[in-house]
C-alpha cells in the first residue's frame, strides 16, 4: 500500500470509528434520559440495563454505519480539497479514482461487515431486545418466575389458501383459543368460513372444540345452514412451531426464514402480502451496500465543498445527502410495494440511481 493511500484511508478509519462510538454513546444517554422515570418506577438493575443496550448495539452499528461512512469521507476529502492536497495529487497524474481506491475498497468491506451483521445478528438481537424490554417493564424480579408464552391476536397466511386469526395461541401447551379461519380459492374468494372456540395439537393433528362451519358461493352467500360439531379433527398441516415462526415480523426473521416464510405464503395466493415480504427480502441483500454507494456518492460532494469549508460543511452536506438518499430509498421501496415495480428493481433502483449519478459526478470532477 502507497503511503499516500495509508495517509487517506487512516483519517477514514479514524473518522468511521469516531462516528460509530459517538452515535453508539449519544443514543444510550438519550435514551437512559428519556426513559429514566421508567427505569426508577420498574427498579431496573444494572445488569439488565446494560443486557438491553448490549442487545441493541448489531442493530445501531447496521443503522449509523452508512452515515458514518458518508461523513468520515465528505470530511476526509473535504479537508484534503482545503488543503490544495487533490491538487496535487492529481498533478502527479492521479485520478479521483486512483485517489479514493482504498476508501472505497474500505466502504465494501463494511458493506458485506453490515450484511453479515444484519443478517446473523440483528434479528436475534431485537428479539432479545424486546424481551428485555418487556422485563424491565413487568419489574426485573417478578421476570423470573416462568409464564407461560402467550401470542396474542396473532394473525397468518398458511397453506391451501388459509388465512388464520386466533385471540390466544399458547406455545408451550400447543393450544389456541376464539379462532377464525378464512379459505380461499385460486381467485381469492372466499369459500369456508370454520370458527372455533379452542383448538389442541395433540399427535400431529389439530382437535378443534365447538366448531361452526360457514360455506359460501361465488357471490359470497352462505350456502344452507352452518354446520356445527362439538370437536372436529382439522386437517392443518401448520404444527405450533411453524405458527409460532409465522407470527413473527419480517425485521426478527434472517434471510432464510423470510425465504421459507415467502414460500409459505406463496401456497396462500395473498398476492399483495407476498410482494411486499419480496420488497423486504430483497432489501436484505441491497440494503448493506448502502455504504459503499454513499461513500462513491460522497466524493463528488465533498471535492465540491467551498475550500474555506470543512468541519461544519461536511456535517451538513452529509446530512442534506444521507435524508435525500434515504427520501429516495423509500419511495422506490413505496412504489415496489404497491405493484408498479418488480420487487427487484424497487430494493435496488435507488442504489442504480445513486450509483450511475455518483459515477457521473466524478468524471466530471475537474
Amino acid at each position: 500500500m502507497r503511503i499516500l493511500d495509508r495517509y487517506i484511508l487512516k483519517s477514514v478509519i479514524y473518522i468511521f470509528l469516531s462516528c460509530i462510538f459517538s452515535f453508539l454513546f449519544l443514543y444510550i444517554i438519550i435514551d437512559l434520559l428519556s426513559n429514566l422515570d421508567d427505569i426508577l418506577k420498574h427498579h431496573a438493575t444494572l445488569i439488565l440495563l446494560a443486557r438491553y443496550y448490549l442487545s441493541y448495539l448489531p442493530v445501531m452499528f447496521v443503522q449509523v454505519s452508512p452515515f458514518a461512512c458518508l461523513l468520515s469521507t465528505v470530511y476526509t476529502f473535504g479537508k484534503l480539497n482545503h488543503n490544495n492536497e487533490i491538487i496535487a495529487m492529481r498533478s502527479s497524474g492521479l485520478s479521483i479514482f486512483d485517489i479514493a481506491r482504498d476508501t472505497i475498497i474500505f466502504g465494501l468491506f463494511i458493506s458485506l461487515l453490515v450484511f453479515w451483521v444484519s443478517d446473523r445478528f440483528v434479528p436475534g438481537a431485537l428479539s432479545e431486545n424486546q424481551k428485555i424490554k418487556a422485563q424491565i417493564e413487568e419489574g426485573s424480579k417478578s421476570s423470573k418466575a416462568k409464564k407461560p408464552e402467550v401470542i396474542l391476536n396473532l394473525s397468518m397466511y398458511g397453506s391451501r389458501n388459509r388465512l388464520f386469526f386466533i385471540s390466544k395461541f399458547f406455545i408451550n401447551t400447543k393450544t389456541m383459543e376464539g379462532i377464525t379461519i378464512l379459505e380461499h380459492d385460486e381467485n381469492q374468494n372466499l369459500t369456508k368460513k370454520i370458527v372455533a372456540d379452542r383448538g389442541t395439537y395433540v399427535d400431529g393433528l389439530w382437535r378443534f372444540s365447538r366448531c361452526i362451519t360457514y360455506t359460501f358461493d361465488r357471490n359470497g352467500q352462505v350456502i344452507d345452514e352452518p354446520s356445527y360439531l362439538e370437536e372436529e379433527i382439522m386437517s392443518i398441516p401448520e404444527t405450533p412451531r411453524d405458527m409460532a415462526n409465522l407470527r413473527q415480523k419480517p425485521e426478527l426473521m434472517d434471510i432464510r426464514q423470510m425465504q421459507d416464510y415467502i414460500w409459505r405464503v406463496s401456497k396462500s395466493g395473498a398476492t399483495t402480502v407476498i410482494r411486499n415480504l419480496k420488497v423486504d427480502l430483497y432489501q436484505r441483500f441491497t440494503m448493506p451496500f448502502t455504504s459503499l454507494i454513499i461513500i462513491l456518492l460522497g466524493i463528488p460532494f465533498s471535492l465540491m465543498t467551498h475550500k474555506r469549508a470543512t468541519g461544519m460543511a461536511s456535517i451538513g452536506v452529509s446530512i442534506i445527502v444521507g435524508f435525500l438518499y434515504y427520501i429516495l430509498d423509500a419511495v422506490c421501496l413505496a412504489i415496489g410495494k404497491s405493484g408498479l415495480l418488480m420487487p427487484s428493481l424497487a430494493a435496488s433502483l435507488s442504489h442504480l440511481i445513486v450509483l450511475s449519478t455518483s459515477i457521473y459526478l466524478i468524471s466530471r470532477l475537474p
